[in-house]
């Protein structure tokens, strides 16, 4: 049964069925990026040096794997559309590689390390690629794109949440067991993963893909980034993944080393830190409706930039305070994920104008290689930690000055960079009702049969799937 047209709203339930899926997903990307570099160093007994390796030659060799994946999907077409069957068989990778990621025990080797994080993010990589991109074309609208991101991020940020419960709940039960914690975060995950994924893929419906086939790979993503929208997105979104990177990867070092917090109370801060950004989540779109979408993101990251600074102001040992700096650091959290995602669906009608072809998956690879890329840079800040003298056993005044400049000063200062590019960002509301009215105008012209409002390959969702 076909659903209602995209230009309608979505019901909350559809949206939070098409959202489900990113609880499971985002409770992997924290870890890999926040609590498993730091207990292969601390637990295992990797070297700082081995582990920052891994994680970062890793994150670049998946970059180079969503061109290909994001081409495929463009080229996809089956009963249940271009992007839920790569959801379908993303599901199992990941499943079996973060399990074997959370139960690493100690005195593994970084081969084992290496290979399972490939296993892990090549099936990561194939879920939240297809998922991104089903996201892009459920609605042809510039407000309600904003309004489905909305969800999708929240759905992460709860994620994020649940998942940062676990460690201190465990230590609780465990009489301060870490490691029981990690454990528990990957039975998480493995657990709700094929649950969450299989009710969005029944749930929701997706549009019906262009009949035509045409040419998708790594010479038309490289086209792709010769456009002024493209190019300044992907700056600010690369931005906005090396920052939160950084300091994410350098969290717990901070608190415990500089702000003399032990791993249960770091953990707590942090999940303060993603409840603020829960509650700002839907800030985000409201404020796309009233200042645009782009002077939405540019706010976000002066914001960012403010309170990521006023973290080094935070008094050591003082919770209190600690608290307020996080809710304020974890309201603009939301705003550039969300808010990229959607900018992104509107490239893609730009796209479809000039070139007459619909490249939502490799326009959403390039989105999320971005994302990877700058998550992947800020794994690379731990050797440049260890180069600027810092040792996790062993405080020295140099090293800590080193770790506080990079988990504050560094994304502070790249926060104030995103706002200055995204203030020049050419693709607005007014911009894309022309362009859309212009595709319905040739669509139209092509099927004179078919209403210029169903023409679109993004407006009807006809895919099997319950109605709303």
């Amino acid at each position: 049964m076909s659903e209602a047209p995209s230009s309608q709203r979505k019901s909350a339930g559809t949206l939070a069925a098409f959202a489900a899926p990113t609880i499971p997903l985002s409770a992997l990307g924290l870890p890999l990026v926040v609590y498993l570099p730091e207990f292969y160093v601390s637990t295992i007994g990797l070297s700082l040096s081995a582990v920052g390796a891994a994680f970062l030659l890793v994150r670049l060799i998946d970059i180079a794997f969503d061109p290909f994946v994001g081409g495929m999907m463009d080229r996809t077409r089956t009963r249940l559309g271009r992007f839920r069957p790569w959801m379908l068989a993303g599901m199992p990778i990941v499943g079996v590689g973060a399990f074997a990621l959370f139960m690493g025990k100690p005195g593994t080797s970084a081969l084992y390390l290496w290979a399972w994080l490939l296993v892990t993010y090549a099936g990561y990589s194939m879920a939240v690629l297809s998922h991104t991109a089903w996201g892009g074309v459920l609605s042809s609208d510039y407000q309600q794109r904003s309004r489905i991101y909305g969800w999708w991020q929240g759905g992460n940020v709860v994620g994020m949440i649940l998942v940062l419960c676990l460690p201190p709940l465990m230590a609780k039960l465990t009489n301060g067991d870490h490691v029981a914690g990690i454990r528990a975060m990957g039975w998480f995950i493995v657990t709700l993963l094929p649950v969450t994924i299989l009710l969005a893929v029944w749930r929701v419906g997706e549009p019906p893909a262009p009949v035509m086939r045409h040419e998708a790979g790594i010479r038309q993503y490289l086209a792709l980034l010769t456009r002024p929208s493209v190019r300044r997105l992907l700056a600010a979104d690369l931005l906005m993944g090396v920052a939160p990177g950084i300091a994410g990867a350098l969290f717990i070092f901070f608190f415990e080393r500089i702000k003399h917090f032990d791993k249960a109370q770091s953990g707590i801060l942090l999940l303060v830190y993603f409840l603020a950004a829960l509650a700002g989540a839907p800030l985000w779109p409201i404020l796309a409706k009233k200042l645009g979408k782009h002077r939405a993101m540019a706010l976000g990251g002066v914001l960012y930039a403010i309170v990521q600074f006023a973290a080094v102001l935070t008094p050591p040992g003082n919770s209190g305070i600690g608290m307020v700096i996080l809710i304020l650091a974890g309201l603009p959290y939301t705003a550039a994920p969300m808010l990229v995602r959607s900018m992104m669906a509107d490239i893609g009608d730009e796209e479809r104008l000039e070139s007459g072809v619909d490249r939502t998956g490799l326009l959403y690879a390039i989105v999320t290689g971005t994302l990877k890329l700058g998550y992947a840079l800020a794994i690379g800040v731990f050797p440049v930690l260890a180069w600027l003298g810092f040792d996790p056993k062993a405080p020295t005044a140099t090293g800590e000055t080193a770790l506080t400049v990079l988990y504050a000063v560094v994304p502070a200062a790249m926060g104030l960079l995103v706002a200055a590019i995204m203030l020049r960002y050419p693709l607005d509301a007014n911009r894309l009702a022309e362009i859309q009215r212009q595709l319905a105008a040739r669509d139209a012209a092509t099927d004179p049969a078919q209403p210029a409002a169903e023409s679109s390959p993004n407006v009807a969702l006809t895919a099997p799937g319950p109605a709303e």
